[in-house]
């Protein structure tokens, strides 16, 4: 059998799992069925945050051994930049395009929309920064701004 029938088996395979595997995890559908869970978006984010954390510290404590065991620490990295990018997921899919509603200007609420979506901004930027190192200054002011965020977006006093 020439090579090129012997590897269409092995091609389709691979093709078939490709397709097969799911293109991402969404934090909701955008489909207005009205469901909405707030409260379990905002636990979310604050576990994507540990995550983001333990992985931060995880980094540095496996860099800094005597022998690097770099299966372990491609591991943390990966799962840093997972949970950073769901927790930008969480603001994009979720709470710009689902629940925080466009508000006209000169509208008594368009300044409240106008903080909501700054720190909206800043949680996308602070998340993009998490991927970029391990600076647990950054940890400290995506919780920061979580909480910020959630007190603004539920109109609660801080």
């Amino acid at each position: 059998m020439p090579k090129s029938k012997a590897l269409m088996p092995a091609l389709v395979l691979a093709l078939a799992a490709l397709l097969a595997a799911p293109l991402g995890a969404f934090a909701h559908c955008e489909v207005p069925c009205g469901i909405y869970g707030d409260d379990n978006r905002f636990g979310d984010m604050q576990e994507d945050i540990a995550t983001i954390e333990k992985a931060m510290k995880q980094i540095a404590e496996l860099s800094a051994a005597a022998k690097i065991n770099y299966n372990q620490l491609v591991r943390w990295i990966n799962t840093k930049e997972i949970h950073a990018t769901k927790l930008q997921d969480t603001v994009w899919q979720y709470f710009l395009t689902q629940r925080v509603k466009p508000v006209a200007k000169g509208d008594p609420a368009y300044q409240a929309y106008l903080d909501k979506l700054e720190l909206l901004h800043h949680l996308s930027v602070y998340a993009m920064k998490a991927k970029q190192g391990i600076d647990l200054e950054v940890v400290k002011k995506l919780k920061d701004l979580v909480h910020q965020f959630q007190h603004a977006y539920q109109g609660k006093k801080k």
